[in-house]
């Protein structure tokens, strides 16, 4: 059994991760892109990956499954964080969390006359708090993908969902009309794991830390 065992979700996150391993001395020993494997050995005896989907990483840290972990704070709002410490924000994998509409919604009527909006998410959790925060009376409609089709065929009023370059809003005739928040990647810790195997723990803190961009 490893000693240390780090989660992470494939696509995106892990190719951005791959320098902070790489700064720690850390080297896959195949491609989770076209490795059907689950659990990734790499170079060094006391290190192993477990490659899961993004929206488990928080519970196999939390659970002691893995010791770390890397994962979006959109997806760390949504599991609350309960038993994770977060140490480092990796500034990675940055995005912005918007509210978005059809190009032809008047949203800041909408609100301004108090209507009660239809808003479609997987992200039911901040949604509902930064609604809320406005004095806003929203009714939640949670979708897994594909929000974008959901003011296109009436089933919303609003989506709200992270946007990186908002090519796909414009796409599908939508817009952004405001921001949640800014999002990245961060670096999680198992609270038990950060006692019992600090030493084996905190010399990758530190070459994490050392390795995140100044101006990313």
């Amino acid at each position: 059994m490893s000693d240390i065992t780090i989660a992470l979700s494939k696509g995106r996150i892990f190719e951005d991760t791959i320098p902070f391993l790489q700064a720690a001395g850390i080297i896959p020993s195949d491609d989770p892109g076209s490795s059907r494997k689950l659990i990734i050995g790499t170079n060094r005896p006391d290190v192993r990956l477990v490659m899961v989907r993004a929206t488990d990483v928080p519970t196999y840290v939390q659970y002691g499954a893995a010791d770390l972990g890397v994962a979006g704070k959109d997806v760390l709002l949504e599991h609350d964080g309960i038993g994770l410490y977060q140490p480092l924000d990796l500034k990675i994998a940055r995005c912005r969390m918007m509210v978005a509409v059809r190009d032809d919604y008047d949203y800041a009527s909408a609100v301004f006359r108090g209507a009660r909006l239809r808003v479609a998410t997987k992200y039911v959790k901040t949604a509902r708090s930064h609604f809320a925060a406005k004095g806003m009376h929203v009714d939640l409609i949670k979708l897994y993908g594909s929000m974008e089709l959901a003011p296109l065929v009436d089933l919303a009023d609003a989506i709200v969902d992270l946007v990186s370059t908002g090519s796909t809003l414009k796409a599908n005739h939508l817009h952004a009309v405001e921001e949640i928040m800014p999002i990245s990647a961060r670096l999680i810790a198992n609270q038990a794991a950060l006692k019992l195997k600090n030493t084996t723990i905190q010399p990758l803190l530190e070459a994490f830390s050392a390795a995140i961009p100044e101006n990313p």
